[in-house]
C-alpha cells in the first residue's frame, strides 16, 4: 500500500511553513527534499570516525565496508550485476565531462556524435566541447513541438557507420517526456555506437535497467532522488578497463578506484546508500526480501501515485486559459511522461510567475533550468518556463493549492 502520510512524515522539511501555510515543494526537478534517515546516515558516517580508504585500522575498514555496501545497493538500483562497474563523483556534470574527455581520446577527424536537443546542457556540451576537441562533428537530434518528443525518425536517419557515441536523456527535466530508451540503444548498436544515458531526471520516478536497456554509460545523481549531492556512473566493466581517464599515478588501475579522482564525499555516499534504502522500504516488503525486488515494488507504487498527480495537474491546467503545457497532455499517454510541467502563459513571464507562486508557498522555478537546448529550439528564450515538478511525497491536494494560486493570482 502507498501511505502518503506515512511517506511525508519521514521528510522534515515538509513541515516547513511560509505565512502559516505549509510549502509545496514543486521545484523536485532541481533537487527533492530528503527523509530523516539519509540525514541520520550522514551524521552517523561523520560521528562514528571517519577515514580514508584501505588502512588497516577499524575507522578506515568501516569506510571500505560503507563504499562497498554502497556501490551494491548503486548496483541494484540501476540493475547491473557488477558492483565494480559504479563509480562515484561530485555531480553528474563532474562525471560526464570526465568520461567526454576520454572517450574523446579515441575519436578522430570525421567521427560523429549524436546529442538531443531534449536534454540537460551537462548531456550536451561536455560531448560538443570534446567531440571539437577530436575534430569529431556533433549530430543534433531535433523533437517534435506538438509534444516535446524526440524525432525518432530524424534519429534514425543521423546514425551510420561514423556515429561513436549517443548521448539522451532517460527523461527530459524540462518537459517531463521519457524517452524510449531500450529502442534508441537498440538502433544505436546496430550502428556500432557507445549509448550515454544521463538518468538524473528519470531516476526518481521510474526503474532504471541498464541491463534490459543494454546501454553502454549511465549517469544519475543522489540529490534527485531524495539523497545528498553526490552522483554515480556506471559503465560497462569492459569500456571502463579498456579507457584510459586522466588519473594520478598512486591511483589503482582497477575498478572502480581507476575512475574516482581522490577521496570521495564519504558522507554523501553514506547518505547516497541510506537514499536507496529509503526508496526500497516504500514497498513496505521484509527486509529479507531482496533490495532489487523491494525496488521494483516501490517504484510501481511511485509511478501509480505519480500518474494520479499528472492527471490531476493536466486536467487542471485545461481549465485555466493563457497557458501552454510543453510536453504530453494526452491522458491517454500520461505512462510516456514524469510529472515535471514547463508552462508558458500569454501574458505573464515564467519568471514573474514562479515569484508569485513561491511567495504563495508553492516552491517552483522560472527559466531555462539548465535545458538550454531545450528552451533556445523551442524559441523560449531569455524567459524560459515556469516547471512546476512534483515527487512521490506531494500530493493531490498541493496540486489544486498550486493551480488555485495560479488562477488567483493570475487569471484574475
Amino acid at each position: 500500500m502507498f501511505s502518503l502520510e506515512r511517506i511525508r512524515d519521514q521528510f522534515p522539511a515538509l513541515k516547513r511553513e511560509l505565512n502559516g501555510q505549509p510549502i509545496v515543494y514543486f521545484d523536485g526537478p532541481a533537487g527533492s527534499q530528503v527523509p530523516r534517515c539519509v540525514a541520520e546516515a550522514i551524521t552517523q558516517y561523520l560521528y562514528q570516525g571517519t577515514a580514508n580508504c584501505s588502512g588497516p585500522f577499524a575507522s578506515s575498514r568501516d569506510s571500505d565496508e560503507m563504499l562497498r555496501q554502497a556501490r551494491l545497493a548503486v548496483a541494484d538500483l540501476v540493475q547491473c550485476e557488477d558492483a565494480d562497474e559504479i563509480v562515484f563523483g561530485a555531480n553528474m556534470t563532474t562525471l560526464t565531462f570526465a568520461l567526454s574527455r576520454t572517450l574523446a581520446k579515441t575519436w578522430q577527424s570525421g567521427d560523429e556524435v549524436i546529442v538531443s536537443r531534449l536534454d540537460h546542457d551537462a548531456n550536451v556540451t561536455p560531448w560538443v566541447l570534446a567531440a571539437e576537441r577530436a575534430g569529431a562533428i556533433v549530430r543534433h537530434i531535433d523533437f517534435q513541438k506538438e509534444d516535446c518528443t524526440l524525432d525518432q525518425a530524424q534519429f534514425a536517419s543521423l546514425l551510420n557507420e561514423r556515429t561513436k557515441l549517443v548521448a539522451f536523456c532517460g527523461a527530459s527535466n524540462a518537459t517531463g517526456t521519457i524517452n524510449p530508451i531500450q529502442a534508441m540503444c537498440s538502433a544505436a548498436r546496430q550502428s556500432g555506437a557507445l549509448t550515454f544515458i544521463d538518468a538524473v531526471h528519470l531516476a526518481p520516478h521510474r526503474r532504471l535497467n541498464v541491463s534490459e536497456w543494454v546501454c553502454d554509460f549511465l549517469v544519475c545523481s543522489g540529490y534527485k532522488f531524495f539523497g545528498p549531492h553526490v552522483a554515480s556512473l556506471w559503465g560497462r566493466r569492459e569500456l571502463l578497463e579498456r579507457l584510459q581517464p586522466d588519473k594520478l599515478r598512486p591511483a589503482p588501475n582497477t575498478l572502480p578506484g581507476k575512475w574516482m579522482t581522490g577521496t570521495q564525499n564519504h558522507e554523501g555516499i553514506a547518505g547516497l546508500l541510506a537514499a536507496i534504502e529509503y526508496l526500497a522500504n516504500l514497498s513496505e516488503a521484509p527486509v529479507s526480501v531482496p533490495r532489487k525486488q523491494r525496488l521494483d515494488a516501490a517504484f510501481e507504487l511511485i509511478a501509480s501515485h505519480e500518474a494520479t498527480l499528472s492527471q490531476r495537474m493536466l486536467a487542471g491546467l485545461q481549465t485555466l486559459s493563457g497557458f501552454r503545457v510543453w510536453g504530453i497532455a494526452d491522458m491517454n499517454r500520461l505512462g510516456e511522461r514524469v510529472p515535471t510541467f514547463s508552462l508558458t502563459h500569454a501574458k505573464w513571464p515564467a519568471k514573474e510567475l514562479a515569484r508569485r507562486l513561491s511567495d504563495a508557498g508553492v516552491f517552483c522555478w522560472g527559466g531555462h533550468h539548465y535545458a538550454l537546448p531545450f528552451t533556445t529550439s523551442a524559441g523560449l528564450e531569455p524567459e524560459g518556463t515556469l516547471r512546476l515538478g512534483a515527487l512521490h511525497y506531494n500530493s493531490v491536494a498541493e496540486v489544486d493549492r498550486c493551480l488555485h494560486v495560479l488562477e488567483a493570482g493570475v487569471l484574475r
